[in-house]
């Protein structure tokens, strides 16, 4: 069992190896981008990757306090299922009004990894391999699909 520093530096280091991985890598518009903090310019509208001590997933999270706009923007996203579909070449789950870790409710669009843990770091090129082309796709994805979503700004 590690101690709340231990678990937090160990969670760092993963992600600072991730980011370095990752960071020669341009967005799908040529551009240079924070991956791991990756900005849709809409607010309450996150790509979010989270990895902890039994799974990894990767998410499309619709954080707005309103659930009828969270819906509308989760029916926004449905319109363009086959578009992120095409991007990201699999099926995700789609969840809407899901209660997360913290009580709130959101609406996700997430693909997991299960039974890997970032605590072992003999897991991280599978997260990394899970993490990369998703992100990516996501970027992808994202740099046409945006424009679906200016009425959310």
């Amino acid at each position: 069992m590690y101690s709340r520093d231990q678990a937090s530096q160990i969670k760092q280091a993963f992600w600072t190896a991730f980011g370095q991985y990752i960071a020669p890598q341009s967005s799908a518009d040529g551009l240079r981008i924070n991956w791991i903090n990756y900005k849709t310019g809409i607010k309450h509208l996150y790509f979010k990757m989270q990895a902890d001590k039994k799974s990894a997933f990767i998410a499309i999270e619709i954080t707005h306090p309103d659930p009828g706009i969270q819906e509308l923007v989760f029916e926004q996203f449905k319109e363009l299922k086959a578009v992120l579909t095409a991007s990201v070449g699999e099926e995700w789950d789609w969840e809407l009004h899901h209660v997360d870790e913290n009580g709130k409710t959101i609406s996700r669009i997430i693909k997991t990894l299960p039974n890997v843990s970032v605590f072992n770091q003999t897991d991280w090129p599978a997260l990394i391999s899970f993490f990369k082309p998703r992100i990516i796709a996501l970027d992808d994805f994202w740099s046409v699909g945006q424009y679906s979503f200016e009425v959310f700004k």
